[in-house]
């Protein structure tokens, strides 16, 4: 056998394999340098533990999926059994080493369980440095006994080393996601579990430990995402015994994953990261590796006009071609036809499943619609929601089977008055999909909106993810042009296995400013800012009630693909003309923010935040620079401005986009009114610059371009 070491963007990866035991991660992290294979044995030996009083005769090794066969008194990688036969004993899984092999970032590692003499189960791990340092962990396991094997779980294990002491992930709840929750690594086990059958607005999402204090421009950090839309667990274990662990994996239910003999199981692909220098550094390998994938957006992100918020369920013809031709004067580019448009469906109570025209609202079809949309220059794009049936709906009535319920006939608890639509169903799957192809077929739709509404509670999270992913995979397949927003009552589904499928998210149902500046902020650490739909709304928000300015409003929006959810018939000609204003610059900015890298600053007050996009060459920047709260003193401090390339001259000036933010009574620093300044980026990366004293829930935002 051998010891393996991947390289890539910095990052190094060793394995060690060099005998017929459980082989061992030896490092992750830092780039080690060209290493000769005398080296790296060196490594390994180097790396062999003392042995402790009270302990295994063997130094223990924390193995690629631990096991308690191994001494691992943790969570195991690896959990099932097989059907035993009356009278025999307990037996957990025993693995080991059957081969490896491996190139300049890839590795495969094949392990058996054979300890009874026959082969019954066969784990294959596959190990993939990304060239942007991202590592992609791929299990699978088969069974080749002769009997059934139950799996309880199969997860992707990290070791973590000793100065990692401090965790990062998240909570949140509906239309307030990805809040973060910090504490110490202490000894034990910390898990979270999702059971929703979708992430859910408290996904924990990305978890990032690292040294204590670690920010977004400080400290060392490893960072873990499970690409997965389903029920999921993730957990550190800190054992007693000196080992850190990070894991992952799909959260099963008992007897989901039942595996007849030669039946495999693949587990959802772990993505970890490394980092020297904070979250933004995982952000940036992160962002790459999203924005290499094949589902990819390609061309620019159009400035978008959802009907939600404008209309609701009050489909009017006359109305909604009102609404077209006032996006047009504003500059909107694509135009989206919220719920509300099917048969029946005249509020959430009916009419989910049957996706088909109503004729009493739409006697012509949306044709009257789409065309208007069209011959205004802009998109067309319909909201759906394919893994949900109302039990008044055509569909329900017709194939109550197709209802997913629990053992027996009862059905999950109600949600919002919906069901869920059992896709892994073939018959209940092709139905949805025709329909869809349906209205593709007959109308010119360039876009979906993409909604579920509830949890699931009930019948195999496992098997209805895999066909949502399907029904996805089918329509792009007949329609490859078409793109896909990931709704899930806001934020509830937001995942690299989603984004495999998709084009765009949803970060939360609130367009209350600034909660959204929390919500972009921290789900920017996974996702890039051309799939985050960041929405203009009205005054008051409809979802809080709090009333912010329109200049603060503009501002949010402009970081991530920018849209529209107001009724524009209840604006006045100056708010046009400044959306008008924020249009342009969106468009102008657009190409920057899609393409850079998301920094963040390390503010001491922390209701002052620093949000920026910096271009691959470091010679064209943009930061929004925010107002959260009540300024601690009477001079702020002053705002740096990370990612610039210190030995560059650059210009700062102020963006124009419609609105003037405002500030407390006296007068900006002279830069601004002045239109400008020109500094070293030494300076302002390691010192920074005065700004206006911006009133509570106001953001200036900034263009630097070097000299």
């Amino acid at each position: 056998m051998t010891v393996v070491h991947l390289r890539s963007a910095g990052t190094s990866f060793v394995l060690d394999a060099r005998d017929a035991g459980m082989p061992a991660i030896l490092h992750f992290g830092g780039d080690l340098g060209e290493l000769t294979e005398p080296q790296l044995r060196a490594l390994a030996d180097s790396s062999v533990r003392a042995v402790p009083p009270s302990a295994l005769n063997a130094p223990l090794r924390l193995g690629i999926v631990p096991l308690l066969a191994d001494g691992w008194s943790g969570l195991p990688g690896l959990d099932g059994r097989h059907d035993p036969t009356p009278g025999q004993a307990l037996r957990r899984p025993v693995l080991r080493l059957e081969s490896v092999e491996s190139s300049e970032r890839s590795a495969r590692v094949v392990l058996v369980d054979d300890a009874d003499g026959d082969p019954v189960l066969r784990v294959e791990i596959d190990y993939d440095l990304s060239e942007h340092g991202v590592l992609a962990v791929r299990s699978q396991l088969t069974n080749t006994g002769s009997a059934d094997f139950e799996l309880s779980g199969l997860a992707a294990v990290l070791p973590l080393p000793g100065s990692a002491r401090e965790r990062l992930d998240f909570a949140g709840a509906w239309s307030a996601e990805r809040v973060p929750q910090r504490a110490a690594i202490d000894v034990g086990t910390w898990l979270r579990e999702s059971r929703h059958g979708r992430g859910g607005h408290d996904d924990a999402f990305v978890t990032a430990v690292g040294e204590p204090g670690f920010g977004f421009r400080r400290g060392e950090v490893w960072a873990a995402h499970l690409a997965w839309s389903g029920d999921s667990r993730v957990w550190i274990d800190r054992s007693a015994l000196g080992f850190t662990a990070l894991g992952a994996g799909e959260l099963l239910a008992p007897g989901e994953i039942r595996l007849a003999p030669g039946e495999t199981y693949a587990a959802p692909e772990l993505l970890a990261a490394w980092s020297a220098n904070g979250l933004d550094g995982i952000s940036a390998r992160f962002h790459s590796w999203v924005r290499a994938l094949p589902a990819h957006p390609d061309s620019p992100r159009p400035l978008t006009l959802n009907t939600w918020e404008a209309v609701y369920f009050e489909h009017d013809l006359d109305r909604l071609l009102g609404l077209v031709e006032l996006a047009a004067e504003v500059g909107v580019e694509r135009f989206v036809l919220d719920d509300g448009w099917m048969i029946g469906r005249s509020d959430d109570l009916r009419a989910l499943g049957d996706w088909t025209v109503d004729p009493e609202s739409w006697p012509d079809g949306l044709h009257p619609l789409i065309d208007r949309v069209k011959s205004a220059g802009m998109q067309f794009g319909l909201w759906v929601e394919p893994e949900m049936v109302s039990l008044d709906s055509r569909l329900a009535r017709e194939h109550p089977e197709w209802v997913l319920r629990e053992t027996g006939d009862r059905l999950p608890e109600s949600w919002r008055y919906q069901y869920v639509v059992d896709l892994a169903e073939d018959a209940a799957r092709e139905h949805i999909r025709d329909a869809l192809l349906a209205l593709l077929a007959e109308y010119p739709i360039d876009y979906l909106k993409w909604d579920m509404n509830r949890d699931q509670l009930g019948g195999s999270a496992h098997r209805q993810v895999l066909a949502t992913y399907r029904l996805m995979d089918e329509l792009r397949e007949h329609h490859p042009n078409l793109e896909i927003e990931s709704c899930s009552s806001g934020g509830g589904r937001i995942d690299a296995g989603i984004l495999q499928r998709t084009q765009r998210v949803w970060p939360s149902d609130t367009n209350d400013a600034h909660d959204r500046q929390t919500i972009m902020r921290w789900t920017s650490l996974l996702v890039p800012p051309e799939y985050l739909g960041a929405h203009v709304g009205a005054a008051p928000a409809h979802v809080t009630g709090r009333a912010h300015s329109l200049a603060f409003r503009l501002a949010t929006a402009l970081f991530g693909h920018a849209g529209i959810e107001w009724d524009l018939s209840a604006t006045d000609p100056a708010e046009r003309a400044a959306l008008a204003a924020w249009a342009g610059a969106y468009r102008s900015l657009r190409g920057l923010v899609h393409s850079g890298a998301v920094v963040r600053g390390d503010e001491a007050d922390a209701g002052e935040t620093v949000l920026g996009v910096v271009a691959p060459d470091a010679r064209d920047a943009v930061y929004w620079l925010s107002s959260l709260d009540r300024a601690e003193s009477s001079a702020r401090s002053l705002r740096r401005l990370p990612g610039l390339d210190p030995a560059l001259d650059y210009r700062v000036e102020p963006v124009e986009f419609g609105a003037d933010p405002a500030w407390y009574w006296g007068t900006p620093p002279p830069w601004w009114s002045d239109g400008g300044i020109a500094l070293p980026g030494s300076v302002l990366a390691a010192r920074g610059l005065e700004l206006p004293m911006l009133l509570p829930d106001e953001t200036v935002v900034v263009r630097v371009r070097a000299l």
